[in-house]
C-alpha cells in the first residue's frame, strides 16, 4: 500500500501507557461470556487454558470483533426467530470503473515496523477511510459522522467495557471509536501468517465498516432483532453484519484504487489471504477438529473473501446487501 506522505487523520487517540484497569466484561445491555482469570485454578486443568483461550479469541475476533456479539453469552431465550430486520441500503450514484488490477508501477514496500511508522500507517488508514465514506455519504445527501481511533497496550476502558489486547482490534458502537493495540500487528504477521501491510489496513476497513453500520441505523437494527431471537438466529444475523462489514472494507479498497491510486499490486491478495485465514469454519477446524456451522458469528473464509471480492469491484454500497440475500 503507497501510504507514505498521505494525509494523517486527526482522529487518534494514543493511550498507549496510560493503562486500561482490571479486566472485566461489563458492556451495558448485553449478556457476557467471562474469559478466565490466571488465578484460582492454577496453570493447569482441563481445557485448552488461558493462553489458548486468548489465542483463539485474537482469531475470532480479528476483523470483526463487535462487542455484541461476544458478549451475548447464552443469548437471548426467545424463540429461535429467523426473520431478520428490515434493513435497506441506500442508493448511491454509480463510480468510475476499477481500473484493470496491475496496471500501477511497482512500489517498494515500507519495510520499518516501528511503534512510530505504525502509528503513522493507522492515521493514514484511518483518513482514507475519512476520506472515502464522506464521499459516499455525500452523494447519497447525508452525513458522515467520523470514528475516532484509539491506540492502547494491553488493555482499554471503552464506553462498552473493558478490552485487551488478545481480543484483537474492536469496534464500540457506545461511544464510536475503533480500539487496537499496535502489537497486534506483529502477531497477525509472525502467529496467524497474515503479513503484508494492505492486511493490517483492512483490519482497520472492517471495523470502520461497523461505524458504517452504526451511522446507517443497520446496527441498532442488528441489535434490536438479536434480542428476540435465540442463539442460532442471533449468530446467523451476526454473520450477515460480518460479511456486510468486510464488503464494506471492498468497498473502501474499490474507492482507494480508482480514487487515490494508492493500492499495490499484490494488496489485496494480501487482504484476501487475510479473510480466509479467519473464517469461522477454518478457526474451528485448528481449534476443535471440526466445523459447527451453526455456530458461526463471522461467516465461512469463503463468504469473507466473496464478500469483500463484492464490495471491490463494485465499488457500490448496494452490493454490500448483505440482509436480503440467500445466498451468502
Amino acid at each position: 500500500m503507497r501510504w507514505r506522505g498521505q494525509r494523517q487523520s486527526e482522529n487518534v487517540e494514543d493511550r498507549r501507557g496510560s493503562g486500561g484497569g482490571i479486566f472485566r466484561f461489563p458492556f451495558p445491555g448485553r449478556g457476557g461470556m467471562r474469559v478466565p482469570s490466571s488465578g484460582g485454578g492454577g496453570g493447569k486443568g482441563g481445557g485448552i487454558g488461558l493462553l489458548g483461550i486468548l489465542i483463539i479469541l485474537g482469531l475470532v475476533l480479528f476483523f470483526g470483533f463487535d462487542p455484541g456479539s461476544l458478549m451475548q453469552g447464552s443469548g437471548p431465550t426467545g424463540g429461535s426467530g429467523s426473520g431478520f430486520p428490515d434493513i435497506r441500503l441506500p442508493q448511491q450514484p454509480r463510480t468510475t470503473n476499477l481500473p484493470a488490477p496491475g496496471t500501477q508501477g511497482q512500489i517498494t514496500r515500507p519495510q520499518s515496523s516501528s511503534e512510530d511508522d505504525l502509528k503513522s500507517f493507522v492515521s493514514v488508514v484511518l483518513a482514507t477511510t475519512e476520506d472515502v465514506w464522506n464521499n459516499v455519504f455525500n452523494q447519497l445527501g447525508g452525513r458522515y459522522r467520523e470514528p475516532r481511533l484509539v491506540l492502547f497496550d494491553g488493555s482499554v476502558r471503552s464506553a462498552c467495557g473493558t478490552g485487551m489486547s488478545a481480543m484483537g482490534p474492536f469496534y464500540c458502537p457506545a461511544d464510536e471509536k475503533v480500539y487496537i493495540d499496535l502489537e497486534f500487528y506483529r502477531e497477525l504477521k509472525n502467529r496467524f501468517r497474515a503479513p503484508g501491510d494492505f492486511a493490517q489496513a483492512y483490519v482497520i476497513a472492517h471495523e470502520v465498516g461497523h461505524h458504517v453500520q452504526k451511522v446507517l441505523g443497520i446496527a441498532d437494527k442488528v441489535e434490536a432483532a438479536k434480542r428476540r431471537m435465540g442463539r442460532r438466529g442471533g449468530n446467523a444475523l451476526q454473520v450477515r453484519m460480518e460479511l456486510q462489514a468486510d464488503c464494506f472494507a471492498g468497498v473502501w479498497a474499490h474507492q482507494m484504487q480508482s480514487d487515490k491510486g494508492l493500492i499495490e499490486p499484490g494488496d489485496i491478495d494480501e487482504a484476501l489471504q487475510a479473510a480466509s485465514a479467519i473464517g469461522d469454519d477454518r478457526i474451528q477446524r485448528q481449534t476443535q477438529g471440526y466445523v459447527v456451522p451453526d455456530s458461526f458469528t463471522h461467516g465461512s473464509s469463503e463468504q469473507r473473501v466473496r464478500w469483500f471480492r463484492r464490495g471491490f469491484q463494485s465499488g457500490q454500497l448496494q452490493a454490500c446487501d448483505t440482509f436480503n440475500t440467500d445466498q451468502l
